[in-house]
């Protein structure tokens, strides 16, 4: 059977497919055995610690079959650098099915059969569901039907079960003890290559690859598409990290690795085989980064913090009074910063406690008390963004002096032309100069101002006199909501012209 390997961008997380690892059925345990306290720094061999762990890892194969589309429609992205939204799927027709598979690694952690692997090495292509059939094998070659006993698409681990005894299996490890420059081996089977073993140093802990609740162990160990649900083992033979993603502009190694750490998956991997699905903190907000304008913009000293884009009702943010323009400085005693996010600090928070939330309103420092809500599937997630139409609209490719734009009152009639919520208050933006700040910042004809430094505006005039404020006020920015089409609204600092 011909196999398909998968390339996204320059995050390679193997979503269409990834190869991986086998490993041996032995009749003993990999990590029964007491083992010598490895001595510091380089080791003058990786041999005896590969021999022992090869045969805990082993190859997954994947079988399903997918529609084929006969024509799709074409679309352009939307505000994607205001929020991480999920692939959008074509509505081309259906045609007749055809077979595909993927391949790719993971390893076991029982005598009886468990097994830890990607779950987007056995997610379904269409994104919905999983694929049809699961085969996993051994270094020596016997093959077992593997049945899902669960998976999480937030953290990108499944579980998998065969019917084998007296496998052997390996342990995890602490990932908190792993130190940025700590020598780690990971066994795999990049394009086809069986059990491959690769060496390198962790280049970083704690690795964040967007504003999400994940963080990543990040090594110069060589992984590349195959090695994806595979180990990172430390030098005792733990299990340290789930092999997840590369970083990289061409789909080949260029050392930048990225795991799950152990501390972060095993959790995930008790609840799924206990029949749970795993529990992370929520707070029920959009959010985006401040960058120097819209701090600016907001008379902030410094980019610190998140500011609230959206509140989704009913949620633990709306609960608390947490409103749209606030910016959140710190949660439960953390700090928010690049490395520590929202969504990262909340994730990692017990739904239903209580903690204090820190906000800037109006310039001012806020505590305010919110009970920790529970985290939505990813699918989820995904259809209450479909239901309120995020995502994907055709953009519009585009001018007053300070700003770069000529502005109009937004009537009845524009609204109806632009497909507009009645109830849309704002100003629309008739044209952006496209040597202006604005335009550079993503700002097209037919978006509409909702408000400006976060006071309502309904009129060119009231724009203009918004920005003469903040421009009296020594401000050299202004903070705009800015609402395209059906997608939610977001928050745009834009620099006063001199």
């Amino acid at each position: 059977m011909r196999y398909a390997y998968g390339i996204a961008a320059a995050l390679l997380l193997g979503g269409t497919a990834y190869s991986m690892t086998t490993g041996t059925t032995v009749g003993q345990v990999a990590q029964n055995a007491p083992r010598p306290v490895p001595v510091a720094g380089a080791p003058e061999s990786f041999a005896d610690l590969a021999e022992r762990l090869a045969p805990t890892v082993v190859n997954i194969s994947t079988r399903q079959r997918i529609p084929v589309r006969r024509q799709a429609d074409p679309f352009q992205e939307f505000f994607r650098r205001f929020q991480n939204q999920p692939p959008s799927q074509d509505d081309g027709e259906e045609g007749p099915t055809r077979e595909t598979g993927s391949l790719g690694s993971g390893f076991i952690i029982s005598p009886d059969g468990y097994i830890v692997t990607n779950n987007h090495l056995i997610q379904s292509r269409t994104g919905n569901g999983t694929v049809d059939e699961v085969i996993v094998t051994l270094t020596d070659r016997t093959e077992y039907d593997a049945r899902i006993v669960g998976r999480d698409e937030s953290s990108d681990l499944a579980l998998l079960k065969i019917d084998g005894a007296n496998l052997p299996y390996v342990n995890w490890g602490n990932s908190d003890n792993v130190r940025v420059g700590d020598w780690v081996i990971a066994i795999g089977n990049p394009y086809g290559f069986d059990g491959t073993v690769t060496a390198g140093i962790v280049s970083a802990i704690q690795r964040g690859v967007n504003t999400g609740p994940n963080r990543y162990i990040q090594t110069d160990a060589s992984i590349n598409q195959g090695n994806s649900g595979g180990p990172m083992f430390d030098m005792a033979g733990n299990v340290v990290g789930v092999n997840s993603a590369l970083i990289s502009p061409t789909g080949a190694s260029v050392g930048i690795g990225l795991a799950i750490p152990a501390d972060q998956a095993r959790p995930v991997i008790e609840a799924l085989r206990r029949g749970e699905r795993p529990q992370r903190g929520y707070l029920g907000v959009g959010l985006q980064g401040l960058d120097e304008d819209i701090a600016a913009g907001l008379g902030l000293p410094s980019e610190r913090g998140e500011l609230v884009r959206t509140i989704v009702p009913g949620e633990a943010a709306q609960k608390a009074g947490i409103r749209q323009g606030d910016v959140i400085i710190a949660i439960n005693g953390q700090e928010v910063n690049q490395d520590q996010t929202v969504s990262y600090l909340a994730a990692r928070l017990r739904p239903g406690t209580k903690v204090p939330v820190v906000i800037i309103r109006d310039g001012r420092r806020q505590t305010l008390e919110l009970t920790v809500g529970e985290r939505p599937t990813e699918e989820e997630m995904r259809r209450a963004q479909q239901e309120s139409g995020d995502g994907m609209v055709e953009e519009d490719r585009a001018q007053t002096r300070e700003l770069g734009m000529a502005l109009q009152p937004l009537t009845d009639r524009i609204r109806n032309a632009l497909r507009l919520d009645d109830d849309l208050q704002g100003v629309i933006i008739t044209r952006v100069d496209p040597s202006s700040d604005a335009f550079e910042k993503g700002l097209r004809r037919g978006d509409v101002i909702m408000s400006v430094n976060r006071q309502r505006v309904t009129s060119p005039e009231q724009v203009e006199q918004a920005v003469g404020a903040a421009r009296d006020a020594g401000r050299s920015s202004v903070l705009m909501l800015i609402k395209r089409g059906r997608a939610p609204e977001a928050f745009i600092g834009i620099r006063i012209a001199d």
